[in-house]
């Protein structure tokens, strides 16, 4: 296989029959030392994180799978800590969409006058652009049309999709009594067609889970989501 890309919290391959094959590692993403899922450097090494990512990858990408949603995924092999996708072309050099239920991080950072910190949030849909150097900045859908990136048709399908996604997750978590209160995904092109699917992982790295108002770190939400399987 072909190496082709380094990432902060995995590794891409390319394989022989044209598919992408993503090894996962242990770091994630925050500052100083603290895990935040919304920053765009990282922040720790967490011992067991990618194995812990990978096997919520799985599962929701699974669940997913059997509701008919369009994603990239394949198979995944927990022991290699590796995950087999489509090879998917991404919105421009990098789109993250974002799916708020309550007011927090960033969120609550820049409208903070306006709302109360933790305030409910009717799964509000923004998208950033993935820059390091301009610190991921959110973009409206005028601007990402604008700027050829995608178009106002594709924008409403994202949206729908992270919406109908989200609830799916969302409502997973529910049944061990676990509330989301973001989540953050990422989308692709695929194929001949160009079809619009769900890409990269859906793992405790990239969502803000709570069990009775406390906050649950990466490997403890593994653990609780899966503790019965």
């Amino acid at each position: 296989m072909k190496f082709i890309f380094k990432g902060k919290t995995k590794d891409v391959y390319e394989l022989d029959d044209g598919n992408y094959l993503l090894k996962f590692k242990d770091d994630v993403t925050g500052e100083n030392g603290v895990f935040d899922p919304g920053a765009n450097t990282v922040g720790l090494a967490m011992e067991g994180a990618g194995r812990s990512a990978l096997r919520l990858t799985k599962y929701f990408f699974e669940i997913l799978k059997e509701k008919q949603f369009p994603t990239h995924y394949i198979e995944a092999n927990i022991d290699e800590l590796t995950m087999t996708v489509k090879r998917a072309t991404p919105f421009g050099k990098g789109l993250e969409v974002i799916c708020r239920y309550r007011a927090v991080g960033s969120f609550y950072r820049r409208y903070g006058k306006y709302v109360e910190e933790g305030e409910p949030l009717d799964a509000f849909v923004e998208m950033t652009l993935k820059d390091d150097e301009r610190n991921d900045p959110p973009i409206t859908e005028d601007a990402l049309d604008m700027l050829g990136i995608l178009s106002k048709d594709e924008y409403k399908v994202l949206k729908e999709l992270t919406q109908k996604i989200g609830a799916t997750v969302k409502e997973e978590l529910a049944k061990k009594n676990i509330e989301l209160y973001d989540i953050k995904f990422e989308f692709g092109r695929v194929g001949k067609d160009q079809q619009i699917v769900l890409i990269d992982e859906i793992s405790g790295g990239n969502m803000r889970a709570y069990k009775d108002g406390v906050y649950i770190n990466p490997l403890a939400l593994e653990q609780l989501i899966l503790a019965d399987d």
